[in-house]
């Protein structure tokens, strides 16, 4: 593929914009595509994917390319990433650019360090060896420098799962079941559904595998009062209620109004009448205190630094340090006591993030529970498997990309003495 110069100068925008990290990279690229509505719809996927490989794979890139300019960094990140040859470049170079370009391809495959290789801040490189040990931990960080596939989920108030893949792949799309989720499908590649008729319509809804095995921990009955404490956007919300059939009740709270009303129109395509949002101030909001003791179902998915999301969210790495995870471990502990507050006895508490760190994980679930021993854990793979499905991760659930293929993700399931 010939590139022009037009396009290296796009990428070259599109990474000079993300790099500055002071906003999450896919807000990021909405505010660069805002302001270069010029950007034809063919190359906007491409350089955002540049963009996101760049990301992902930021600390070499630099270190080999020796440089943060930008431009130089979109031609590395075009004959690295994406094996693009000089030759295709070489309509868009000038003459310096092709010297530099020699010196970077000889450079291409030096030794660096370990934790600039494995393209990971020096702390959370040695956070994660003394978490997961050398050799996981070499693995996991390989997975975080490639894309995800796409994960969907499809609606069972709407559709079927056999329904859905016969007809995206009638599409010509790459699409298999999810391993392991029962209502999820899998797109190798990014392809583009935005406007696809099944999302606009609310049968299908794109939500990463391990998001779904966390829905069904939480395992609510159709007669449930369920509580998504940190709803966020919805997506365990949707699931969530569609797992009841629309009955019950129940409540999503998130503390930012912004990010609850996301729910508002996928909830309106969702089929659901059961589901009731609700900003609250803090997590011992009056709301919350209301409905102490009466909830048969409380997920926990609590703010975390996203670390188990890498290959979708590659600038959370930059953008977060180990004193944002002794800050987020503080809030982490109060949503979960206060969130225990709402179980009735004999009720379920989940408490799930999307990070692999132990601090965000077993060290919370473990003080809670030396903290409350009117909660006992209940085997993760035990309701795996009266739900049909065969994955085993232990009492607990540990799911990560270089193994389970979806993202990282942590659960434990709480029960409160009857």
């Amino acid at each position: 593929m010939i590139l022009r110069r037009n396009q290296v100068a796009a990428l070259a925008a599109a990474i000079e914009r993300v790099a500055r990290l002071d906003l999450a990279a896919d807000a990021a690229m909405t505010a660069f595509f805002r302001e270069h509505r010029e950007m034809g719809s063919h190359d906007r996927p491409w350089i955002a994917d540049g963009a996101f490989a760049y990301l992902r794979r930021k600390r070499s890139l630099e270190a080999l390319a020796q440089t943060d300019e930008p431009r130089l960094l979109a031609l590395a990140t075009l004959v690295r990433e994406f094996r693009h040859s000089v030759r295709d470049l070489d309509d868009a170079l000038n003459g310096a650019e092709r010297e530099w370009l020699a010196a970077f391809k000889a450079r291409m495959h030096a030794t660096l360090p370990d934790a600039v290789a494995a393209d990971l801040p020096d702390w959370l490189w040695e956070r994660l060896g003394a978490a997961l040990g050398a050799d996981e931990r070499a693995a996991l960080a390989r997975a975080w420098q490639a894309p995800a596939s796409l994960d969907l989920r499809v609606n069972a108030m709407k559709s079927t799962r056999e329904a859905a893949l016969a007809a995206l792949s009638e599409e010509g799309l790459p699409v298999t079941p999810t391993p392991y989720a029962p209502c999820g499908l899998r797109i190798a590649g990014r392809p583009s559904l935005a406007r696809h008729p099944w999302l606009a319509d609310g049968r299908i809804e794109v939500q990463d595998e391990g998001s779904q095995l966390v829905g069904v921990l939480v395992a609510p009955r159709r007669s449930d009062m369920v509580v998504d404490f940190c709803a966020g956007a919805g997506g365990k919300t949707l699931l969530l209620g569609a797992m009841m059939r629309s009955q019950g009740r129940l409540y999503a709270f998130d503390t930012a109004a912004k990010r609850l009303s996301r729910l508002t129109p996928r909830l309106a395509r969702s089929g659901l009448s059961n589901v009731h949002p609700q900003v609250i101030a803090h997590e011992r909001d009056v709301k919350v205190k209301r409905l102490a003791g009466k909830i048969d179902r409380v997920l926990v998915d609590a703010p975390c630094t996203g670390f188990g999301t890498l290959r979708r969210n590659p600038d959370l790495k930059w953008r977060q340090t180990a004193d944002d995870l002794r800050e987020l471990v503080v809030k982490q502990s109060a949503i979960l006591d206060a969130a225990a507050t709402l179980v009735k006895p004999g009720g379920r508490l989940v408490y799930a993030t999307c990070s692999v760190l132990p601090d965000e994980n077993d060290a919370i679930v473990d003080a809670f529970l030396a903290a409350h021993p009117q909660f006992a854990q209940h085997d993760v793979a035990a309701i795996l498997a009266q739900a049909g499905i065969a994955l085993d991760t232990g009492p607990r659930l540990r799911l990560y990309p270089h193994r389970h293929g979806c993202d990282g993700f942590f659960a434990a399931v709480l029960t409160r003495n009857p």
